[in-house]
């Protein structure tokens, strides 16, 4: 159980850090450098790649929550709230991952103007909703674990 908890932990601290650190960060590289070294495409590919790599965490998250929370439930250790929010973890993290970064992925792949388009702006912010729904209940679910584990 402490390890399930700890993966939570490292995967909501890993997308808050992406989302908080790294993403303001590289958008904002011109106040680091004084001028623009990077196009706002080229911030967006670095972006990419790092959450290219932190899908992977989340898709270990999501597999750790499924197995954890399906087995209580099977067990008849149900908790209603922990259930919703592990659904809406695993839900939000998948769309994340298999929708909107694909998505993103194939827009870039066709240059800088397509990332300036009202499409590519649509699905950029249904990803951004899509990975705040998916914090917000990872939080939950690690909370409310963190909370069993101390009665």
């Amino acid at each position: 159980m402490i390890g399930y908890i700890v993966i939570l932990f490292i995967t909501l601290g890993a997308v808050l850090c992406s989302g908080i650190f790294a993403a303001s960060t590289i958008f904002n590289s011109k106040d680091f450098f004084n001028e623009a070294v990077l196009t706002r495409f080229q911030e967006g590919l670095l972006m990419t790649e790092i959450f290219l790599k932190l899908n992977t965490l989340i898709h270990l998250c999501i597999a750790a929550i499924l197995f954890v929370e399906l087995y209580r439930f099977k067990s008849f250790d149900r908790d209603y709230i922990l259930l919703a929010a592990a659904f809406v973890a695993i839900f939000c993290g998948l769309l994340f991952t298999q929708y909107y970064t694909p998505d993103i992925l194939a827009m870039q792949a066709l240059g800088p103007q397509a990332t300036q388009t009202a499409a590519f702006d649509a699905v950029h912010k249904g990803s951004e909703i899509a990975f705040k729904l998916f914090a917000v209940a990872l939080l939950i679910v690690g909370v409310k674990n963190l909370l069993r584990l101390t009665k």
